[in-house]
């Protein structure tokens, strides 16, 4: 069966050839996010101002200036990088609360990213946890 892309990281299968194969755009877009959202500026060989850095913010003061740098680099790479996905919301949590059910540790931030995908028209969401 043919595929869109590699699944990253890479992974030997012999049903889809040499490596296994994202099988559908929503899903190759979604690993595409990923890397966008993890990379860090200057990573990435032949592209410096590729990614969007979250991994910096990390040890940050928690505040709402923090969560909304966030956002903001988050949006402003999938604009250049991913022109065909649209933010519709980022949710950055930082700290732990005793209303959280799903309360993170210190030093660790977790990352929502809800996007639609104007080509195929769905909607998917990423889930990033960060320590």
């Amino acid at each position: 069966m043919s595929g869109v892309s590699p699944k990253l990281p890479l992974q030997t299968n012999d049903v889809d050839g040499h490596y296994a194969l994202n099988k559908t755009f929503k899903e190759a877009t979604k690993q595409n996010l990923k890397n966008l959202v993890l990379t860090v500026p200057g990573e990435k060989i032949m592209n410096p101002n590729f990614g969007a850095g979250i991994h910096q913010m990390l040890f940050e003061q928690d505040s709402p200036f923090v969560i909304a740098e966030i956002a903001s680099r988050i949006e402003e790479q999938v604009a250049i990088y991913l022109p065909h996905v649209e933010i519709l919301d980022v949710q950055a949590n930082t700290k732990s609360t005793s209303n959280n059910p799903t309360a993170i540790g210190p030093n660790t931030m977790s990352v929502v990213v809800k996007y639609r995908i104007s080509i195929i028209n769905d909607s998917d969401q990423l889930d990033i946890t960060l320590e």
